[in-house]
């Protein structure tokens, strides 16, 4: 394997700048329940996106405990907006258990086990809660590795041989010192210098030891196979408001995609366009006269895009059926998914 540099100069970076996060350590030892929880909201969201959402978070539950007695549904909502809504059920059930067993786990195999913990959130809990060996391997991980190694396979299928790479690193008796430390060193490298476009190679610590540099080829590292264009979808929701203000929403069923989640009343989602004809069977309630909003609402998932039309009635008071909840429209987006949200964004 190519040889890493020493870990002491990115340690060395590391101490003089460091990013002042919301949900790292101020001093004293770090949180395992905040670590956990900034790790899995961090999944697939923006550090930007997290930081104030992890302390309204914090505020509504602010121990492991008090987030495993909460109902699903409090979690779901405080949830909304940050996407990839799995991971808060996930988050929930974990909660559960771990508050059953008196606190987390201190190992990343035996934190592999709980719910929703995949290999690099058992690391980096494992390494910055409680100081173990390990190196958490993310995307900002995988591109520095890949340009100190000139590692020019593709991803995802250079994933494993980054990963292995990327535990060579605690080879080093100072990583090994300060994993924790030295985790999210490598994390503010990856996001401050070493990034995807135009990386900082000048102000890098590891800037003489690294292959793809000497090479010339940073830029183009990591490479990536060709994305496959994401099929489209179609659906057709329906607002329904009364004359106080309020804005008629279903809770979704516990499993499946946005699953315990509030949204707009609407059709299923298909391949085909759905006419006004054709939705209104699946409307709260079909005999009123709807009228359609202009424009679509356009949201991009995992694997599939996804187009919405809206069409709004108003009755004089609303009385939700079972499934169903009345909220003020004002409030509604707070409680909805960032997906629910588009649609109300047709309104302004």
């Amino acid at each position: 394997m190519p040889l890493l540099p020493p870990a002491a100069p990115l340690l060395a970076w590391y101490d003089r700048h460091r990013r002042v996060l919301p949900f790292r350590s101020r001093g004293g030892p770090p949180d395992p329940y905040h670590v956990w929880l900034s790790e899995v909201m961090l999944q697939q969201t923006t550090v930007a996106a997290v930081g104030p959402r992890f302390d309204r978070f914090l505020a509504r539950f602010p121990s492991v405990a008090a987030l495993a007695a909460a109902p699903e549904g409090d979690v779901m909502e405080e949830w909304a907006g940050l996407g990839y809504y799995a991971r808060a059920r996930n988050l929930h059930a974990c909660a559960r258990l771990v508050a059953a067993r008196g606190g987390f786990p201190r190992e990343a195999a035996a934190l592999r086990e709980l719910p929703g913990i995949g290999a690099y959130t058992a690391a980096a809990v494992a390494a910055i809660a409680f100081d173990r060996p390990v190196v958490p391997v993310d995307g900002n991980v995988e591109r520095v590795v890949a340009r100190l190694a000139a590692e020019e396979a593709e991803l995802p299928g250079a994933k494993p041989r980054l990963a292995a790479l990327a535990e060579g690193f605690m080879a080093d008796a100072e990583a090994r010192a300060r994993p924790g430390d030295f985790a999210q060193a490598l994390f503010d490298l990856g996001a401050t210098i070493c990034t995807p476009r135009a990386p900082a190679c000048a102000l890098c610590p590891w800037r003489e030891g690294c292959e793809a540099r000497k090479r010339g080829i940073q830029e183009e590292l990591p490479r990536k196979a060709p994305k496959r264009a994401r099929p489209l979808r179609q659906g057709m929701h329906f607002l329904l408001t009364d004359a106080a203000g309020q804005v008629l929403l279903r809770r979704r069923p516990p499993k499946g995609l946005l699953g315990g989640m509030l949204e707009i009343p609407g059709t299923p989602w298909r391949d085909e366009p759905w006419s006004e004809a054709e939705a209104l069977p699946f409307a709260p309630l079909p005999g009123l006269r709807w009228r359609r909003v202009p424009g679509v609402a356009r949201h991009g998932f995992t694997h599939f895009e996804l187009e919405m039309g809206l069409l709004a009635a108003e009755v004089p008071a609303l009385s939700p059926a079972e499934g169903m909840e009345a909220r003020p429209l004002a409030e509604a987006p707070a409680a909805l998914p960032t997906v629910m949200r588009r649609l109300l964004q047709l309104l302004e």
